[in-house]
């Protein structure tokens, strides 16, 4: 299970353990799976809306930061920041996933783990200082040139399709971050 699982939880089951005891409570919490919902007849797939939730908290985190950022370094509001979501991160990861799993990670898996989290927190300080000198309405849909970017190297580094409705949507965000460029 993932962060988002966790947080994104719909439903809750009561499932029997290896040796088939009850689990309690809040571990059948954290350990239940995922089930479709219906709404209006149609049926969402738990990862849009997990999507969903990350593309609004990802808005309420340029808006809080711009907020928060006012009058310190931006270096010091990505640290701080860090150090929120590493409490938090690592808290989720210890009430939902056993830590005998971290004697299954790979040196594959810890190399590109690595390298995200580096890749990450330049992210992070290079959107800190832009929105700390810019506005945030302009700063953020530029940073969203990021899922342009992502689609062409999960195309070529990860080989995926990619239909014709990924690319002109891809096309039509790299236009519209060129057109809020322009003035």
């Amino acid at each position: 299970m993932n962060v988002s699982e966790f947080v994104c939880r719909l439903t809750v089951r009561n499932r029997p353990d290896k040796i088939g005891h009850s689990v309690m409570p809040l571990q059948a919490y954290c350990t239940a799976s995922f089930e479709w919902q219906k709404y209006n007849d149609m049926e969402f797939a738990t990862w849009k809306i997990c999507a969903l939730l990350a593309a609004l908290f990802a808005a309420l985190t340029a808006i809080l930061a711009k907020i928060g950022i006012e009058g310190i370094d931006s270096n010091l509001a990505t640290g701080i920041r860090t150090v929120v979501i590493l409490v938090l991160v690592w808290g989720i990861v210890f009430a939902t996933v056993p830590l005998s799993d971290v004697k299954t990670l790979t040196a594959k898996n810890w190399t590109f783990l690595i390298l995200s989290g580096i890749a990450t927190g330049l992210s992070w300080m290079f959107y800190f200082y832009a929105i700390q000198i810019g506005a945030v309405s302009r700063v953020a849909p530029i940073d969203k040139l990021s899922i342009a970017l992502t689609i062409i190297l999960a195309f070529v580094i990860l080989g995926e399709t990619v239909s014709w409705q990924v690319v002109v949507g891809g096309a039509l965000i790299v236009a519209g971050t060129l057109f809020m460029l322009w003035e």
